[in-house]
């Protein structure tokens, strides 16, 4: 019985340690995944293994999978991936529609995604909401992210 607690409690740590730590991961390499197809797979690997509901989780997997859509070769497998990852993203937003974090991740896409996917619609209105927010934001490293990309 002493081993059940325990490895409970194991499984209680490292689900803490990924949130807050896993999460700081992907935000530390975010902008590094278009051009490394390993780190993305893991990342992406170790997001869907971890069985967590939050809306920023849920949004960082849609976002990875919209960036791994550029690593695929199929034609149909790269709109199948980015589809996916866009129906993630906005389940998120749709939970949580005032998390700046949040409409960073879709801001990044649509910025950067082709024009002929057509979704490019909440560029003017998610860049406004996170110059207007930004202050919210306690994590340095998202705080650089959201730097880098509205200086585009």
């Amino acid at each position: 019985m002493i081993k059940i607690p325990g490895l409970l409690i194991s499984a209680i740590f490292f689900l803490m340690s990924f949130n807050a730590t896993g999460l700081d991961v992907v935000r530390a390499n975010y902008n590094k995944l278009v051009s490394e197809k390993a780190l993305c797979e893991k990342i992406i690997a170790e997001l869907t293994e971890t069985k967590n509901n939050s809306a920023t989780h849920m949004a960082y997997l849609g976002g990875l999978q919209t960036i791994w859509a550029n690593h695929v070769f199929s034609p149909i497998s790269k709109l199948n991936t980015f589809k996916e990852g866009k129906k993630n993203i906005e389940q998120a937003i749709k939970k949580e529609p005032e998390n700046v974090e949040l409409r960073f991740i879709r801001l990044s896409v649509q910025k950067n995604a082709p024009s002929f996917l057509g979704y490019k619609s909440n560029i003017n209105e998610d860049a406004k909401f996170i110059k207007e927010n930004r202050h919210q934001i306690r994590s340095e490293i998202l705080q650089k992210n959201i730097g880098t990309l509205l200086k585009d």
